[in-house]
């Protein structure tokens, strides 16, 4: 049988021309006002109109394919997007032009949640129905929030954030982990919280602070419908009230360094701060270190074999397979906007 790895993505714009045509694709389905998805896009235009997140997933396609020549499996690697170019169905089409039989999904969202697990899959399913009889086979890799492959490049950047604080405040400084906040709705029916809670907890043991926060970040919607919280920008302002100095976030709920990390955190957290007179640092995501490339290729081997031992940290324990039926259902009401992950 001829398998290849396919690694499925949210997508983002390139450029200024693409924004509002890319808000438009995240948005069709969803009543949001115009006005909500020009605010948005200024974020994008803020950075020429570009998402980082497309160079990202090069950079970690171009690791992998290099990872797979030098040490195997002799698996091909394509690339699909649920909201720009290169699209899902166009990379399924390349695949069945290709010959390719069965493909290993690789979904660059590491936890469970309807927007970020069984979206992809509903994505996944339309785009082989579009592409009709003859698409291959696609498995979907289980969530991966606790391999030691994302674990381990966090866990040291946040320990090199906390090296750079002067050695007579670093004992008193604090550290935010954040998350994208999610309405209720979509967050009571999946696991994403108790699995953020288990990955904050083996991190923050990791680098020796057992006190820590999980906040969260980029929520939107009306103020009547209730998400996730406390915000991470009233979790600064708390710090500040509780005369802490310095302050480590940590973005360990995103895989890479994304539009809603550079505006959110590198953007509004870092000016807040400034104007607090307090010293904050962002400590990377995983992005395409090496650790998460060999996780991947770990992640689609284990898939191949089942007889593999599965590695997980933490207390939860890996996740499963195949989902469980029910498990992380759509929230009941689509939220207005989140800002997209991308």
């Amino acid at each position: 049988m001829k398998e290849a790895i396919l690694i499925v993505s949210f997508g983002g714009p390139e450029s200024e021309a693409d924004v509002i045509p890319f808000l438009e694709n995240v948005l069709r389905g969803r009543n949001v006002p115009r006005e909500r998805m020009r605010e948005v896009a200024e974020h994008y235009y803020h950075f020429g109109g570009k998402s980082p997140i497309n160079d990202q997933n090069r950079e970690l396609i171009a690791k992998l394919e290099g990872l797979l020549r030098e040490e195997g499996p002799a698996l091909p690697v394509y690339w699909g997007n649920r909201n720009w170019n290169p699209y899902l169905p166009d990379a399924i089409r390349q695949m069945q032009r290709d010959g390719i039989q069965k493909a290993y999904a690789f979904v660059t969202s590491a936890y469970s949640s309807y927007s970020g697990c069984r979206q992809y899959r509903e994505n996944i399913n339309a785009a082989l129905l579009q592409v009709g009889p003859g698409a291959p086979e696609i498995v979907k890799i289980r969530p991966f929030y606790n391999h030691p492959g994302i674990i381990e490049p966090v866990a040291d950047d946040v320990a090199r954030c906390f090296n750079e604080i002067d050695e007579t405040r670093r004992e008193k400084a604090a550290l935010l982990f954040t998350a994208h906040s999610v309405p209720l709705s979509m967050s009571d029916g999946a696991r994403y919280v108790p699995q953020l809670e288990d990955a904050c907890k083996i991190v923050a043991s990791r680098v020796g602070r057992p006190n820590y926060q999980l906040v969260y970040q980029s929520r939107s919607g009306p103020p009547t419908q209730p998400w996730l919280e406390p915000d991470v920008l009233v979790a600064v302002r708390k710090l500040h009230a509780e005369g802490v100095t310095d302050v480590v976030v940590c973005p360990i709920g995103f895989l890479s360094d994304h539009m809603e990390v550079l505006y959110d955190l590198d953007e509004e957290a870092k000016h807040l701060a400034h104007e607090l007179s307090m010293n904050l640092l962002r400590s990377k995501t995983a992005g395409s270190d090496i650790r998460l490339v060999r996780m991947i290729r770990e992640l689609v081997e284990e898939r191949r074999n089942p007889q593999l031992t599965r590695i997980a940290l933490g207390d939860l324990g890996p996740c499963p397979d195949v989902c469980p039926p029910g498990c992380c259902p759509a929230p009941q009401a689509r939220p207005v906007l989140s800002n997209p992950l991308s």
